[in-house]
């Protein structure tokens, strides 16, 4: 009970300290770079602590040994705070027992005037280094920093790792802000060199985020651009510009959260991707492709052997996230070309899963086998039917058939015995349901 009541002093005595909330009127004006360092432990998940940049031992919940996870913001248009700072801190604490220090830079982020929060990344990062370098007096090692840098703030991970000689553990960029960094030299953005392992997620290339590779390991959401679920034209406000951009941290939280795994495939370009030309994972050797996200360091010595590398994946709109790749092959029998889509349906355990694919019309030809990359929504452990349907898509052109003479679909991840059919014949836009079984070796 005396322990208890300990405990419950120090609850009332205990102050917990917020991020900055601003408001329209301070990024109207806006507002001079002030940076505070919100401290979170397994033993205050939920309350944070604001450090002082200069006297760590004021601090006893800070312990140098553990490794520290720095996490920072970017351009703050309106002032509010981000929405996902409880989720990000939380998950990273139940993933390992850690310091995490939410970096609020929102005096200096909240301001309409983008390029002033641009100055102001060099200004934080200068901040960051110089508390990092306490840290070090404090027995702290470099290479079990890691930093977690959204927009701006990935580039300012980047100025804190080039401060430090490229000497911390890691940077995960989410999105990096590609305004005002583009086409600059590396030393005025994130860059490969800034730290012992850089990662990064591009999923606004064509708008806010930078389209170029910057990391050991680029992942390119669904070519980089136009997220699923994201609105598509002006008219939905001020979502249209910033639904792609922010779709970075969800999708980095499902990774973290370990909700599920998105395997990633190298490549270069979304087309051959979507083409399945990309499917080979030989040069990870035994581990396979990569698995985006938190867990990605797991291939962190073979990636920095391959130096660069592009990988892309695509995802649902929603969480979960991950999408099940198969590989469907096609032999067709008609005597003339058919062009068209496909959509691909799975059932098992009273789940359907769907793929559809219809970047470009697929070429069918007689006695050809067809490749055709299938992205399924979600995973089926056990298929019991399946169905198809094809489209030309021109809707004013004679209905054609396709005949079928074997189609073979085989799981890219778990190593299963590929499902075949036989002799099927496909009406235009109908579906036709059928069993599929194991296919035997011996087939062509």
């Amino acid at each position: 009970t005396m322990k208890y009541l300990y405990f419950l002093t120090y609850l009332l005595t205990v102050r917990c300290d917020e991020f900055t909330d601003l408001d329209l009127s301070h990024a109207i004006i806006g507002t001079s770079l002030k940076v505070r360092l919100l401290l979170y432990t397994r033993d205050n998940v939920t309350c944070g602590t604001l450090m002082s940049h200069t006297n760590l031992s004021a601090h006893p919940q800070f312990n140098s040994s553990r490794p520290t996870t720095f996490v920072i913001h970017g351009y703050r248009p309106t002032g509010s705070p981000p929405i996902w700072l409880d989720n990000i801190k939380e998950m990273l604490l139940v993933r390992k027992d850690m310091n995490v220090i939410v970096v609020d830079w929102n005096y200096g982020a909240a301001n309409v005037n983008y390029f002033k929060a641009v100055d102001n990344t060099h200004k934080t990062a200068d901040n960051l280094t110089a508390f990092i370098k306490k840290m070090q007096e404090h027995g702290a090692s470099l290479s079990s920093i890691h930093m977690i840098g959204v927009s701006l703030g990935a580039h300012i991970s980047g100025f804190v790792g080039a401060n430090l000689d490229g000497l911390i553990g890691r940077i995960t960029a989410l999105d990096p802000a590609g305004p005002q960094f583009t086409g600059t030299t590396p030393d005025k953005r994130l860059d490969v060199t800034d730290a012992k392992f850089v990662d990064v997620l591009h999923t606004d290339i064509d708008a806010l985020g930078f389209r170029a590779p910057l990391g050991h390991i680029d992942f390119y959401a669904n070519g980089g651009t136009d997220q699923p679920g994201c609105p598509k034209t002006i008219f939905s406000g001020s979502s249209y510009f910033k639904c792609d951009h922010q779709r970075s941290v969800n999708l980095y939280l499902d990774s973290l959260n370990r909700t599920c795994a998105s395997k990633v495939f190298p490549c270069d370009s979304y087309k051959d991707f979507l083409d399945g030309k990309c499917l080979d994972c030989d040069r990870f050797g035994d581990a396979g492709c990569p698995v985006f996200g938190y867990d990605v360091t797991q291939w962190k010595d073979v990636l920095l052997r391959l130096n660069q590398t592009k990988t892309y994946f695509t995802t649902n709109s929603d969480s979960p996230f991950c999408m099940t790749s198969y590989r469907l092959e096609v032999v067709t029998w008609n005597q003339d070309v058919r062009r068209g889509y496909m959509t691909v349906k799975l059932h098992g355990n009273g789940e359907v899963a769907v793929a559809t694919i219809d970047h470009k019309a697929a070429e069918f030809k007689r006695y050809t086998e067809t490749k055709l990359f299938a992205q399924f929504d979600k995973d089926i452990q056990s298929v019991k039917k399946m169905s198809l349907k094809f489209s030309s898509g021109e809707a004013l052109k004679p209905k054609h058939k396709l005949r079928l003479l074997r189609i073979r679909l085989t799981h890219l991840e778990r190593k299963e015995r590929p499902l075949c059919r036989y002799d099927i014949l496909l009406e235009q836009n109908k579906e036709v349901t059928f069993r599929p079984l194991p296919c035997e070796e011996s087939n062509f």
